[in-house]
């Protein structure tokens, strides 16, 4: 492996917590918008630890609610990258469950963000290495990268045409 290139793993990021009262919606589940913020960080910390360089979240290019996060369970959020362009890097996240009571684990949520590096203070992009995946489930996740990418690319191109129409008044 390469200076230019880091596996998967090495941009990996876990966060766990409990879900207290606080952060639920009226169905005692947590609130969407909070599990969206704790995606964002969560998969911020693993874009830093790949590119070692200051970026944004370009955009949250899907998430898809599967199950609940009751109050009182314990909500997981893995992120890592899972595909890099010249200035953007995509990052998966998969978010858990768990029922401490009853022990029970199950998958409530699955993401990928876009992020891009921003120039240094000389104005200067960092270089991004490559990503290299191990696992099974690395490699089916990186394998459809292209794809995506081409996808935002086409809808961002759409976004586009929709700004140029809307009053901002």
């Amino acid at each position: 492996m390469s200076e230019l290139s880091k596996t998967c793993a090495a941009s990996k990021v876990v966060h766990s917590s409990l879900i207290l009262p606080g952060e639920t919606n009226r169905h005692n589940t947590l609130f969407g918008g909070n599990l969206m913020s704790h995606i964002d960080r969560t998969a911020s910390i693993a874009f830093v630890r790949h590119t070692a360089a200051t970026g944004v979240t370009a955009s949250m290019d899907s998430l898809n609610f599967i199950k609940p996060l009751p109050q009182d369970h314990v909500v997981s959020i893995e992120a890592m990258v899972s595909g890099v362009g010249s200035r953007s890097v995509e990052v998966f996240v998969k978010v858990t469950g768990e029922d401490l009571m009853a022990g029970e684990h199950y998958l409530a949520a699955t993401a990928f963000l876009t992020f891009v590096v921003l120039p240094d203070k000389h104005g200067q992009v960092a270089q991004i290495p490559t990503i290299i995946p191990e696992t099974a489930e690395e490699q089916y996740i990186c394998q459809g990268y292209t794809k995506r990418r081409q996808e935002r690319l086409a809808k961002r191109d759409e976004d586009q045409a929709l700004l140029r129409l809307l009053d901002p008044a």
